[in-house]
Order: C-alpha cells, then sequence, then structure tokens
C-alpha cells in the first residue's frame, strides 16, 4: 500500500489529461462546426450542456485505469510501451499502429452491439443516444457503465502488446479525432474519401451518423469491417440514397 498515494496523484492527472484533452478536442471540432454550419447547434444548448457533463464524468473514468497504467509504465515496468525504436523492427510501428486500432475496433463493435440489447440499452447506452441529433460535445457522453467498458481497452493493450510511446500517442489521437468528428453532425472528409474505395472500410462521419439516425447497424469505431463481415453494415443503397448527403457542407441525411 505504500504506492498507493503515488498512484492516486497519477490517476487524478490522468483524469485531468483526459478532461482537458476532450474539452480541447471537442470545442475545436464544436468552433469548427460553428464556423462551416453557422447556427447547426443553437437549438441544441441544453443537450449540449448535459453531454459536456456526463463526458466529464466519463473522463474521471477513463484517467483511473490510465493513470494506474501510467504509474507502472514509469515506475514498476507493468507495460510493453517502449521509448527505443530499435528495440523492435521498424515495419513493427506501423503494424503495432493497426493491431492497435483493429482490437480497439473489434472491442468496440462487440460491445456497442451488447449495448445496442434492450436491457443494456436501457441500462447504460440510451445516455449516449439521449443526443439527438449527436454534436461534437457527445463524443465522450457515456453513462458510467459504458464509460467503463471503454477505459479499459488501451490499458489492456499496453500490458500485452508492446508499442512505441509515439505509436501510442498516435492511436489516442486517432481515437480523439474519429470519436470527435465521427459526431459533430456533418462531415468534413472529401467526397472521394467516403465514397471511395477507402471509404467502403473506414468510419466517418457519413456512416456513424445512420447509426445514431436508425438506432441499428454501423455499430464500428474505426472500420466497417465488422459491420461487413456480421451483416450490419449500413451503406448507400440501404440509406436509400440519402447516406452520403453529408459530404460537403450539408447535415447528414438532408
Amino acid at each position: 500500500m505504500e504506492y498507493a498515494p503515488a498512484i492516486l496523484l497519477s490517476a487524478l492527472a490522468m483524469t485531468l489529461i483526459v478532461g482537458g484533452r476532450y474539452l480541447l478536442s471537442s470545442g475545436f471540432f464544436a468552433w469548427l462546426t460553428n464556423r462551416v454550419r453557422p447556427g447547426q447547434y443553437d437549438r441544441l444548448r441544453p443537450q449540449m450542456k448535459r453531454e459536456i457533463r456526463w463526458s466529464l464524468l466519463s473522463a474521471a473514468i477513463y484517467g483511473i485505469p490510465a493513470g494506474i497504467v501510467a504509474w507502472g509504465w514509469q515506475n514498476a515496468g507493468w507495460t510493453k510501451i517502449y521509448t527505443d525504436p530499435g528495440l523492435y523492427p521498424f515495419w513493427y510501428l506501423p503494424l503495432s499502429l493497426f493491431l492497435y486500432l483493429f482490437l480497439h475496433d473489434t472491442w468496440f463493435y462487440w460491445t456497442h452491439r451488447l449495448l445496442h440489447r434492450p436491457r443494456w440499452f436501457k441500462a447504460a447506452h440510451a445516455v449516449h443516444h439521449d443526443s439527438r441529433p449527436p454534436t461534437a460535445w457527445a463524443a465522450m457522453s457515456f453513462h458510467p457503465l459504458e464509460a467503463i467498458s471503454g477505459a479499459v481497452v488501451i490499458p489492456a493493450l499496453v500490458i500485452a502488446i508492446p508499442i512505441h510511446v509515439g505509436v501510442l500517442g498516435l492511436v489516442l489521437l486517432v481515437m480523439t479525432v474519429m470519436g470527435v468528428s465521427n459526431h459533430m453532425g456533418w462531415e468534413m472528409f472529401p467526397r472521394w474519401l467516403v465514397q471511395g474505395r477507402l471509404g467502403m472500410w473506414l468510419i466517418t462521419a457519413t456512416h456513424h451518423e445512420k447509426h445514431h439516425e436508425l438506432y441499428r447497424g454501423n455499430y464500428g469505431l474505426y472500420f466497417r469491417f465488422w459491420d461487413r463481415i456480421c451483416g450490419t453494415d449500413i451503406g448507400l443503397a440501404d440509406a436509400g440514397g440519402s447516406f452520403g448527403s453529408a459530404v460537403g457542407r450539408k447535415r447528414i441525411g438532408q
């Protein structure tokens, strides 16, 4: 127990970092939305306040395991985070990035599907879907039960799978940008990407917004892989031709 105060301070520090990251990233994309789509969020101010409250609670939940792992990395060798780029072959850097994103996406897809079962939806996931439509502030707007399911993924991966600290930072950056941009209500990526071959496998706002509209399908976080092989992918044809109308400056579904 002699390490308990230090671990507690680490958890507190990570909570502040996660909360600050949320406020900065969601705040930036909310500002960008107001620039690109003036007035889009005007009628959603009470909803956004609720999203921020839930998200800051989620930040505290995410910060606890992150803080424990951060302390363990620096003081006890609990993790497989490394700083020497020569420790593994160069090709392992992009491989570890993809591996982390794919495993995170896999966990998210299956837990997300579980959360859409009636009992779990009512108990937890309804909080996230109370955002109608979601805004840039909704990316971490989770019930504590859902936040716990998401908070354990990256800490578990860094204990099990080697990753360079810089690549881990990139994983967190991708997680933040994709999580926020997929909820802000308009498509920031170009049409050639969203509707091209790459877009057949990547999730953007166009894809995820359909999940929030229909409450089914499109359960993935980064990739459409599991949706496609499990038959839960809602694509252009399935959406009656409106899927992709978010590309450019239009709101999804208009």
